[in-house]
């Protein structure tokens, strides 16, 4: 998303910010825009920051209204939603709405490096006039090949017990801590964001729970979160080392533990 605001800058776009996941301020700012300018709304499907999911479908039917084009980032979805692990879009039916897709090979395909999905035209003029992707280098045939091995488990039946399991351990992970009167955000998707709001306990609270625990948890703070809403960002994993037995509690009823004492740190 940083990429799509530092184009923006530099091609002089007129940029419109809408209120979060607030269809009413989309259209507002949509119908405040020229009618014969080039519309494109850019958004995402699952907010890594807060664990949000946005409604896909009433977002393309408001960029429809306007003739704008549909850009969304599943980064954070791709692999973990839909049959084959296309993302919400796919898990909603509604990929043949979205014009340009943005995705990942790393996070849930394990390795690194991206993509863009859509049609012919737009994928061709990408290439042609993109400086990010003209002057860069391509990935290593080493990653290429992991990157098609991981897309290829996510596709399987394999993959889709992988992503059942992925989704049930955030669920237990969320009703532990909130067991626990742990401040986890809203939340539909499988990011499970603990509200700290303070910068300096939100990274002493990391730095314990690894010490202490073993385990680690991403602080989040300003600027990737606003002033006072800094989090500890707790990620599940559907396979666990071997030592582990896939049913136990103990991984999370730790997580807990510690969380309440990186609460309490500072």
């Amino acid at each position: 998303m940083s990429s799509l605001i530092l184009t923006t800058l530099r091609v002089g776009w007129v940029v419109g910010c809408a209120g979060h996941n607030d269809l009413e301020h989309l259209d507002e700012l949509m119908a405040s825009a020229p009618a014969d300018a080039p519309k494109v709304v850019v958004f995402e499907s699952v907010y890594s920051m807060s664990g949000t999911v946005s409604d896909i479908g009433a977002t393309c039917e408001l960029a429809a209204k306007y003739n704008a084009t549909t850009f969304i980032d599943e980064v954070h979805a791709v692999g973990l939603y839909g049959e084959r692990g296309g993302g919400v879009g796919q898990m909603r039916g509604l990929e043949n709405q979205l014009d340009v897709v943005s995705g990942t090979l790393g996070k849930a395909f394990g390795v690194f490096g991206g993509y863009l999905a859509g049609s012919a035209a737009m994928m061709d003029a990408i290439r042609s006039t993109a400086p990010g992707f003209i002057f860069t280098t391509s990935l290593p045939p080493m990653v290429s090949r992991g990157a098609l091995k991981s897309v290829q488990i996510l596709k399987s039946a394999e993959g889709r017990e992988l992503r059942a399991r992925h989704q049930e351990r955030a669920a237990s992970l969320k009703a532990m801590l909130r067991a626990q009167d742990m401040p986890v955000m809203e939340g539909e998707s499988h990011i499970v964001p603990v509200l700290i709001a303070d910068p300096v306990k939100c990274k002493a609270a990391s730095d314990l729970l690894l010490k202490r625990h073993g385990i680690y948890v991403q602080p989040i703070n300003y600027p990737s979160v606003p002033a006072g809403t800094e989090r500890l960002r707790f990620t599940c994993a559907a396979r666990l080392p071997s030592a582990i037995s896939p049913s136990s509690s103990i991984l999370w009823a730790a997580a807990s533990c510690a969380a309440r004492v990186a609460c309490a740190c500072g």
